[in-house]
């Protein structure tokens, strides 16, 4: 099929003569100067007897046959070795037998009508008593007022500043902006929101940045700053232990969470990489410090050593390890029953892996309801920023997450089905607010920005109880 479609085009003048069938196009790359391929594709051809295959460790890539062991020495795709703070599967929670394994999970299109009616009431009845209007708490910030006034700024910039100018807003708003901290961004990408918070603090000390991204970025942002501390750690999140990071250990700064659209599951991974693994090891640290010994045991109150484990120093200025967290949601269509932080929350509802697997693809109704699948309108219109290098700052549902269905075009309208996937989701979204309440946070989900900017426009704050807020009145 592939070599059919090939016979029909031609390649253009200059460009690559390999056949990308899957995009029914020829490559655009241009090639070397008297090649066919591009670097990409030169498998495709020898050269002067030498034959060029593709890397093992990563097939986006080739290299001659005869150089294949010098090559995988230095391939920037070979296993490096892990760094201080990587810790398996500390942020992944327990593993459950009620697991649902990926082959047994099925479509939503694949339930009859009945079975869809019953899972519809199971999810009116466990979202009853939740406040399904939430409150407006769009923002702006004087950091970003230049940029937002600037011309040259298109569309798709312009909707990034304004997400961005409301988070900033709204951690001011939460007094999180502020000396001391250190800020720990999760899915940094690029590190924009980190640049803006950066900027807003202006001469601000002892402020540093931690940007998290398992993958590497081009384009980064964080080079350019130089009067405070950003560093990248790449790793997942869920292998992330903070209290082996350097700067954490040295410092002892209490930290604050940010991040903008932390897709799904990372989401859960990041809220208990802060308020379970990172906080609990700093209440234990507490507990275990010299000095707490010795107040307990004198009735004093001696300084702290500046030597003691990690969070000493914000315990003893009465400061939780965790001083904020401040996410923007998104891709509930990515959350995972495994590694989900509100299993306590569901479970109490009579409610498990089966409903939970259900309801996160339900959860892609609210952002695509029955519209055109055709790819121009399906998408959630959310393109890169400046550069145009970054990929969508969404992930639209996979096959499995039908947002048309055939067998469902009867039974509910468009807007019934925008309005139980906002449901699904806020009932996905609650179960972290219960988590984080019962971990000592104020914690309320919030709208942040207008759908007509980003669809997915709820945001995350939690600040620890005893915190004299504006927030813990709203």
């Amino acid at each position: 099929m592939a070599e059919e479609l090939a016979g029909s085009f031609s390649p253009q003048p200059g460009r690559c003569a390999y056949f990308v069938a899957r995009k029914r196009r020829f490559c655009k790359m241009v090639p070397a100067q008297g090649r066919r391929f591009c670097g990409e594709h030169a498998a495709q051809e020898e050269e002067n007897g030498k034959k060029r295959i593709p890397c093992p460790l990563d097939s986006k890539h080739t290299v001659y046959e005869d150089l294949l062991q010098k090559h995988l020495r230095k391939c920037n795709s070979r296993e490096k070795p892990k760094p201080l703070y990587f810790a398996e599967d500390i942020n992944a929670g327990l593993k459950e037998a009620t697991e649902l394994p990926e082959e047994k999970q099925v479509s939503v299109s694949a339930l009859s009508k009945e079975e869809l009616e019953d899972l519809i009431r199971k999810l009116k009845k466990a979202s009853n008593g939740i406040k399904s209007i939430l409150k407006d708490q769009t923002c702006s910030h004087h950091a970003l007022q230049e940029a937002l006034s600037d011309p040259r700024n298109g569309d798709a910039a312009f909707k990034h500043l304004k997400q961005q100018a409301s988070i900033l807003g709204n951690m001011e708003r939460l007094n999180l902006l502020g000396t001391k901290r250190c800020f720990v961004e999760f899915g940094a990408g690029r590190g924009k929101l980190s640049h803006w918070v950066d900027i807003a603090l202006q001469d601000a000390k002892d402020v540093h940045f931690l940007l998290v991204e398992r993958a590497t970025t081009r384009y980064k942002v964080d080079g350019k700053h130089r009067k405070n501390s950003f560093e990248r750690l790449q790793v997942d999140i869920q292998h992330l232990c903070l209290n082996k990071v350097p700067v954490l250990v040295k410092e002892k700064l209490p930290t604050v969470g940010i991040g903008k659209h932390v897709c799904g599951s990372a989401t859960d991974l990041a809220l208990r990489c802060l308020v379970e693994t990172y906080a609990n090891f700093c209440e234990d640290d507490r507990r275990e410090s010299p000095s707490a010994k010795r107040r307990k045991s004198d009735g004093t109150s001696a300084a702290l050593d500046n030597s003691s484990d990690t969070c000493s120093k914000s315990v003893a200025e009465n400061q939780s390890p965790v001083a904020g967290i401040v996410i923007a949601l998104c891709c509930h269509h990515r959350c995972d029953w495994r590694y989900y932080v509100g299993r306590e929350f569901f479970t109490a509802l009579g409610l498990g892996a089966t409903e939970f697997n259900y309801f996160k693809r339900i959860t892609s109704w609210a952002t695509c309801g029955m519209r055109d699948s055709s790819p121009q309108t399906s998408r959630i219109e959310t393109e890169s920023d400046e550069q145009g290098s970054e990929a969508e700052e969404h992930d639209p549902p996979d096959k499995h997450m039908e947002c048309t269905s055939d067998s469902l075009q009867g039974l509910l309208t468009t807007e019934e089905r925008k309005r139980i996937g906002q449901l699904c989701k806020l009932l996905i979204d609650h179960g972290r607010i219960e988590y984080l309440q019962q971990r000592g946070y104020d914690a309320v989900l919030q709208y942040y920005t207008d759908p007509s900017v980003s669809l997915e426009n709820v945001l995350l704050t939690a600040v620890p109880h005893q915190s004299s807020l504006p927030h813990s009145t709203s």
